[in-house]
């Protein structure tokens, strides 16, 4: 049978989740892991996991010569030169979200790998969601009909650390980018222009970064369909992710995930358990899913699932959605790097 091998570089949070979904599948060895901070109690998890190779020198990684494939989990600022270096060595890449902070960067990485020839899958793991999966199923299939009105809700339970507001480049490159990517996924279509609107309702910190914790987005696609999402950091009843497509011919509709289907009704009241609490629970499978087909596109030679062009064009709504609600109008996608380069509020 045979392996993919790989190698992780980042091992916080996100960078552990793929290593033990990688690890249930018979076609892939993880060969070496690095991280900035490791030390022992890395070295402690990766033995548990029978890997070899624990560094900090993420080179190390992307010049073994046993390395199939990178998997690039470590902060954002690191993925265009990671990128770049995998793809220079013949690597296959899968990539966390965002690529970067700045689009012209993030094309200029998607160049390299297209010039390498060497395949790209970047993280948008909602599209692996079983709700998700089936509303775009439906859209494409025709079963609603043309899509008229796309409605997207994303609101976490608890809002990030201030330290992570710092770097993460704002709600709409954060947070907001996971809907960017599932309205094109589920429309089918380009989104043409946004109107962004956003203020600090949880925690007057984020003013002070330049950042707001609540946001509503409409959106104009290409194919002549409307859209809107919000966001929260803070849904005090837990993760809130819902969808819904509208179109000439019905609609299709996805609500939470629960940890059961059990309704209490009384006398005094109807009652039922909160939403899972947060991303790791209600995307499990997803994560899991989306790993798989990257691997079983290296192994058969497919495309990716998520290709860097989709990570450029979720940047670019993302882009659009910051300068407008910085300017205070509408901004067309394809006017916002020219706007970047003329304003100076982003």
């Amino acid at each position: 049978m045979k392996k993919i091998r790989i190698g992780i570089i980042g091992t916080g949070r996100i960078g552990k989740i793929h290593a033990d979904n990688l690890l249930r599948n018979p076609q892939v060895e993880i060969v070496a892991v690095s991280d900035l901070f490791a030390g022992p109690e890395l070295e402690a998890w990766a033995a548990e996991r029978n890997i070899s190779i624990v560094t900090k020198d993420s080179n190390e990684l992307i010049s073994h010569p046993d390395i199939d494939a990178i998997f690039i989990c470590s902060s954002t600022d690191t993925h265009v030169p990671l990128i770049g270096q995998a793809a220079r060595a013949g690597k296959h890449i899968f990539c966390e979200k965002p690529i970067s902070m700045d689009i012209t960067k993030t094309v200029s990485a998607i160049d390299e790998v297209k010039k390498a020839g060497v395949k790209l899958q970047i993280g948008f793991n909602r599209r692996f969601d079983h709700n998700f999966k089936r509303v775009q199923e439906v859209v494409q299939g025709g079963g609603i009909g043309d899509p008229h009105i796309i409605k997207i809700t994303s609101r976490d339970p608890n809002p990030p650390h201030i330290d992570y507001v710092k770097v993460s480049g704002g709600i709409f490159m954060d947070m907001m980018i996971h809907d960017f990517d599932m309205a094109r996924f589920v429309s089918g279509s380009e989104v043409e222009e946004v109107y962004a609107v956003g203020n600090v309702l949880i925690n007057p910190d984020f003013a002070q970064h330049g950042d707001v914790d609540t946001a509503v987005v409409t959106l104009r696609f290409a194919n002549g369909a409307l859209g809107v999402i919000d966001n929260s950091r803070q849904a005090v009843y837990g993760y809130d992710q819902r969808v819904e497509v509208f179109g000439s011919k019905g609609s299709v509709v996805v609500a939470n995930d629960h940890p059961n289907t059990a309704v209490i009704s009384t006398a005094d009241s109807i009652v039922s358990d909160k939403p899972l609490h947060f991303f790791l629970e209600r995307y499990q499978a997803a994560y899991i899913e989306e790993t798989q087909m990257f691997i079983d596109a290296i192994l058969n030679d497919k495309c990716v699932p998520v290709s860097g062009d989709d990570g450029v064009q979720a940047e670019r709504i993302a882009l659009a959605a910051k300068l407008s609600s910085r300017l205070g109008r509408p901004v067309k996608v394809s006017e916002a790097l020219e706007l970047l380069k003329q304003s100076s509020v982003v």
